[in-house]
């Protein structure tokens, strides 16, 4: 057990060995008692622009008695380290097959390489590329037009976290997080994502490092077979036994669905074999860009550009009459890219590399929408998306370019791209278009009232340098697979919806988590494999 001191307040530019000092002089502590000191947390409070510090946790590692050490500091900021294990059961019943994880994205990564950990040789179908060949597949399409309905931003090794900035910022509280922060960073992830406030890999690290759980899943005995798709469920007397794929049959009594938020042709035929789902809320905008300093005045002040400080970071909601407007995914540094998973279709998200360095920092604004914005119907909410993502297409000249303008010009004033001066970086190239075509009245009102008052909260947010992208419709899975208390889909014994595809999980880290929930049910039921 250790000491957790919190809300230690230091100055921009100190090192961490004067935060450990300060921690151990909160616990009231010689140098000589502490064995070892960590940074927990540490985030910048920026919210008075001319008195912005950083804000720390550290954890102490010391000789004595931890109890008495705290009862003696007498703060609340001073407590004994609490951690919670997570643990790995593994049953006795036999396993006739290998378990099956379809998807390999955070979901089915980890779920693999839980299950491959506790020797039950898991096999992995994705029907995307691996990273590698992933790379080449989505430059292709970004420099050349050349669109792959296989291999693109949302399908392929990592799913679609791989083309992203990495965020791992959650707001679920499970002992798993650290499990997956642990496991991210012994796999090559930067160890800074285990204290900052908003960790992030970025997609350059990222794609070396779900290689390198690739390769450990297959080096325990799993495998990983690229390019395979699931065509349907193999059902027998509501239990799963296998799947039909592109390459034909494989066996298998218990298989985890861990698709994505974009399988769309998957959901299809799932409904179509009886497998219980419901369409959900999710949310459609745009991707806004500014110049990084733009934002980074804005948040920081005449601080903006210190060493210290990260780039300029925000997240923005407003809610009215029920509906909200928010931004989502936010991106310093970073590019818009193209994201579509279906031809003739346009789809924006956010990426941005380690570094951070772009010109540009852009985010998804978007506006939440359900039922009464899409109809009924479990694949109501998909085919709202399909239908903003075609017209898209139709309307900035169908050649995979994006309909983009000034935020100005959306609000309905006479200002150009020209003139904004700021230029979208949208890889395709954009058009200019007016973005209120695309989307419906209730959807633009609410865009509309976010950019004012957004614009309130960070001076410029909605002015002359800010230019849109759309349409942005990816924000999270359109549908929920339904399951059980023992996360096995209603009425089918063996199949384990899970992930954000499957509506139980809303990023890296939740969908991460999700895989690990659900290969822990596996494992306790049944023996490891011989």
């Amino acid at each position: 057990m250790a000491i957790l001191v919190s809300n230690i307040k230091t100055g921009l530019g100190r090192s961490r060995e004067e935060i450990f000092a300060a921690a151990r002089r909160a616990a009231g502590l010689k140098a000589e008692q502490v064995q070892a000191a960590y940074l927990v947390k540490s985030s910048v409070d920026a919210r008075k622009k001319n008195n912005i510090h950083l804000i720390s946790s550290v954890s102490l590692v010391v000789n004595g008695d931890e109890t008495a050490i705290v009862e003696k500091a007498g703060k609340k900021d001073v407590q004994l380290q609490k951690t919670e294990a997570i643990s790995f059961a593994r049953g006795s019943q036999a396993l006739p097959h290998r378990p099956l994880v379809v998807g390999f994205g955070p979901a089915g990564m980890f779920a693999a390489l839980v299950l491959a950990r506790l020797g039950y040789r898991p096999l992995v179908l994705e029907r995307g590329a691996a990273v590698d060949q992933r790379v080449e597949a989505v430059e292709a399409f970004w420099k050349q037009g050349k669109f792959s309905s296989q291999t693109n931003v949302q399908f392929g090794e990592g799913g679609a976290g791989t083309f992203s900035d990495g965020k791992l910022t959650t707001r679920i509280s499970d002992p798993r997080c650290g499990y997956i922060l642990e496991e991210l960073i012994r796999h090559g992830a930067p160890e800074e994502i285990r204290y900052r406030q908003k960790p992030h890999v970025g997609t350059d690290h990222l794609r070396h490092v779900v290689k390198a759980i690739r390769e450990e899943i297959i080096r325990l005995g799993g495998e990983v077979r690229f390019g395979v798709k699931m065509e349907r469920l193999l059902l027998k007397t509501g239990s799963v036994c296998g799947v039909l794929t592109s390459e034909g049959e494989i066996p298998a009594e218990q298989v985890i669905l861990a698709l994505g938020h974009s399988a769309r042709d998957s959901f299809q035929n799932l409904l179509e074999q009886g497998i219980v789902m419901e369409a959900k809320p999710f949310s459609v905008g745009v991707r806004v860009e500014h110049p990084q300093s733009l934002i980074d005045q804005g948040l920081y002040g005449a601080l903006a550009g210190h060493p210290a400080l990260p780039k300029g970071e925000y997240q923005l909601s407003h809610r009215l009459n029920g509906r909200g407007v928010y931004t989502f995914c936010m991106c310093p540094g970073g590019l818009v890219v193209p994201s579509s998973s279906e031809e003739e279709t346009i789809v924006t998200n956010g990426m941005s590399y380690y570094a951070r360095n772009g010109e540009n920092a852009n985010s998804a604004v978007v506006v939440s929408v359900d039922s009464s914005d899409f109809g009924a119907g479990p694949l109501a909410g998909m085919a709202f998306q399909r239908e903003l993502e075609r017209k898209a297409f139709d309307l900035a000249g169908r050649s995979y370019r994006a309909p983009a303008q000034t935020v100005l010009s959306y609000l309905g004033g006479r200002h150009s791209l020209e003139q904004c001066g700021t230029k979208p970086s949208f890889a395709c190239g954009v058009e200019e278009r007016d973005l209120n075509r695309l989307f419906p009245e209730p959807v633009n009102r609410m865009l509309r009232l976010g950019f004012q008052v957004f614009d309130g909260k960070i001076r410029g947010f909605g002015g002359e340098k800010a230019v849109i992208t759309g349409p942005e419709t990816r924000t999270s899975s359109p549908v929920r697979i339904s399951r059980d208390e023992e996360l096995q889909a209603l009425g089918v014994k063996g199949l384990y919806p899970c992930g954000e595809g499957a509506g139980y999980a809303g990023g890296i880290v939740s969908a991460a988590v999700d895989g690990v929930r659900v290969a822990q049910k596996i494992a306790e039921q049944f023996a490891p494999l011989g």
